[in-house]
Parts: structure tokens; C-alpha cells; sequence
């Protein structure tokens, strides 16, 4: 049963106070966060109005059988996503609960308020191998702003410490940084890896694809501080849009080197159902001179079509568009010393000795 809570507005002036960004100097549990960058933090230009939407869990690990995810088990704290990223696959899924796909996605947002305590009960209670990682997060970015004051996703990190279960976290928030200290402790006790999502260099157009992310810089800074700290680190060029984003592959990968990461992935850009008007309506006022050729090389990249539903063959890309991506990723990618794992690539694989399945999942972390 989903809670409403009165709407909360959070805008640039106030964002601090409005989702619990400590004032200057204090010290949280993840270590200092420096005076300039308390807002910056989060989000630069936040202005938004979001209304929470807060439940109960009967459940919180989600086993995922298909051979397009790199993880048998994911963690989702929230639903929607205040990023607002304009390619977000998870969109349909808002329709479910009987909100939109659209502005509904950005500014309804669910959150599991005893994600925590229901993990805790799950790992005592579930056979989960210790050698299985649990990937944080397989839908919506576990670091939205709300965790700010919520910490649910930090809660969850303390219950996987506890429990010695290693941990895989993909994010495009810097807000990661607070949690540096447990993600630590977290990789030398069980295995942990963090991925940076960056598929923009150019901050405008970051803005205009993912207008409420943080900016590339403050991606890398993050991803450098992760590194410093002996967290195994990578970057994620995903997804890949043709026409868009794939020129900015060797400085993406360049930069991400640079701060410490040692494996880097992409995947081509699909558009499911109700996501492509969202993207396509974006796509074209903020690109309006590029926006039919980025969708035609998108085609290109599928034969003819923007999106496949098929297991298999959903996050897949062919053909010689396709080719050419792939070949300077890789190229740049081995330039800087960067495990690529073809794998990533999100293909059906050749069955695995140890999996009496005669399959096994992508290996992402």
C-alpha cells in the first residue's frame, strides 16, 4: 500500500535543508562533505516539486532470471527517479502502480521505508550463496536525492556488511561519496564494485538528456574518490546513443581511467513502449537539427527498429553502425587499460560448466 506524504518542494536555494544535507563542517557517518559541494552535491538547478509516496515491502530482493541482466539478485529502495533521465527504461513500470510514464516517473517517487529491515529478514531467511552479488540497483538510481535524507540505501548497505554479501552499485549520483567509508569497509570484507554511469562528456548535454543528474564532473570526482578509497570502480557509457554520444567515447573512457576506474561497459540505447515519446519529445527540443538522424542510426543499429522486446536481443546491438561504436570503444578502452569483459555487450552466452542451468548470466561486477 503506497502512503502519500504531503508534496515536498525542493529548489537550488533550499536544497540542502530540503533533503538533509548536513551544514558546513559537521561530519556524517560517510565522512565530511565539503562546504561548496553540499548543494552541488545533489543537483545543481534542482527545481522540482516531488511528491513521496512512501510503502511497506513485503519483499525487497528480486531474483532475476534473464539472460540480458549481469545479476542474479538486485535491490531496489526506490521507484521512479528523480533524475528524470529522459531514456529511462524503467518508465513503463510507473504505469503499473497508475501514475505516468512521464513527468509521473520524475516526480511521484515510491520509496520502501523498511527496505532495510526486510533485507535483514530475507538474508537470514533466503539461500543466497555467499559468492552471489547483489546488485544495487536493477531499476532506479539507489542515490536519487531523496536518499539524502532517507538513507535507505545506506541502511541497506549496513544490513549487507553485516552480512558479508558482496555488493555491486551502479549510480550517476555523487551523492555516492557520503557512503565511501561502507563501501570500503564492504570490498575488503565481502567484494564490492561501484560503476559511474557517464554516457555524456559535454555538461549540455547531460542537462538535456538527464536534466536533474549530476554533472559529469562531479560523476568523475565521485569516481576518483571511490578509487582513492581501494573500491574497485568503473564506468558505464550507457546507454549508447547513436549520433548523440558514442563521439565522446575516448574522453569518457579517458577520464574515467584517470580517476581510478578499471572496467568500463556500454549498452545501446532501447526505447520500450511509453519510454520512446518521452525521449523522442526531449530529444527533439533540445536537439531539434540532430534528432531525426540519431533515431535513424538508432534503427540502423537494430535493423529498422528502436527497441526489441525479445530476451536475448533486447540491449543488443548489429549491423556496421553498431560495429563502429564498438570498435573505438574498444580500441580506447584497451588504450587506457580498461577491462571491457565483450560480454557486456548483452548477448546470450555459451553455457557455463559450473551452471547446471547450461546458462549463466552476464558477469557485470
Amino acid at each position: 500500500m503506497l502512503v502519500a506524504r504531503p508534496r515536498v518542494a525542493v529548489r537550488a536555494g533550499v536544497l540542502a535543508a530540503a533533503v538533509g544535507v548536513e551544514a558546513p563542517g559537521e561530519r556524517n557517518v560517510g565522512g565530511v562533505v565539503p562546504r561548496e559541494d553540499r548543494a552541488r552535491l545533489l543537483l545543481e538547478d534542482l527545481d522540482a516539486r516531488v511528491e513521496v509516496f512512501e510503502e511497506e515491502a513485503r519483499s525487497i530482493l528480486t531474483r532475476n532470471d534473464s539472460p540480458d541482466v549481469p545479476f542474479t539478485w538486485s535491490l531496489n529502495p526506490y521507484r521512479g527517479c528523480q533524475h528524470a533521465c529522459a531514456y529511462c527504461y524503467a518508465r513503463p513500470g510507473h504505469e503499473h502502480l497508475g501514475f505516468g510514464a512521464g513527468t509521473d516517473f520524475d516526480t511521484k517517487i515510491v520509496v520502501k521505508t523498511n527496505a532495510e529491515t526486510q533485507l535483514r529478514r530475507e538474508l537470514a531467511r533466503r539461500r543466497i550463496a555467499r559468492s552471489e552479488w547483489i546488485a544495487l540497483s536493477g531499476v532506479t538510481d539507489p542515490y536519487q536525492p531523496l536518499e539524502a535524507s532517507y538513507r535507505i540505501t545506506r541502511g541497506c548497505l549496513e544490513a549487507l556488511r553485516e552480512f558479508r554479501r558482496p555488493v555491486g552499485l551502479i549510480t550517476k549520483s555523487a551523492l555516492v561519496r557520503r557512503d565511501v567509508d561502507l563501501l570500503a569497509d564492504i570490498a575488503q570484507r565481502a567484494g564490492a564494485r561501484v560503476f559511474l554511469s557517464v554516457p555524456f562528456a559535454d555538461e549540455r548535454t547531460a542537462r538535456a538528456v538527464e536534466p536533474l543528474g549530476a554533472s559529469p564532473r562531479m560523476r568523475f570526482e565521485a569516481l576518483r574518490a571511490l578509487s582513492d578509497a581501494g573500491i574497485p570502480t568503473g564506468v558505464s557509457l550507457s546507454p549508447m546513443i547513436p549520433g548523440l554520444n558514442d563521439q565522446a567515447i575516448p574522453e569518457i573512457l579517458e577520464r574515467a581511467a584517470d580517476a581510478g576506474a578499471t572496467r568500463a561497459f556500454m549498452i545501446l540505447l532501447r526505447l520500450p513502449t511509453s519510454v520512446r515519446p518521452v525521449f523522442e519529445e526531449r530529444l527533439r527540443a533540445s536537439f531539434p537539427m540532430r534528432a531525426d538522424r540519431v533515431l535513424s542510426q538508432l534503427e540502423q543499429c537494430r535493423v529498422g527498429q528502436t527497441s526489441r522486446a525479445s530476451f536475448g536481443d533486447r540491449m543488443r546491438g548489429e549491423g556496421p553502425r553498431w560495429a563502429a561504436i564498438r570498435d573505438l570503444f574498444d580500441l580506447h578502452a584497451r588504450r587506457h587499460g580498461l577491462d571491457t569483459n565483450r560480454e557486456d555487450e548483452v548477448e546470450p552466452l555459451t553455457p557455463d560448466a559450473s551452471d547446471p542451468s547450461g546458462r549463466r548470466q552476464l558477469d557485470l561486477f
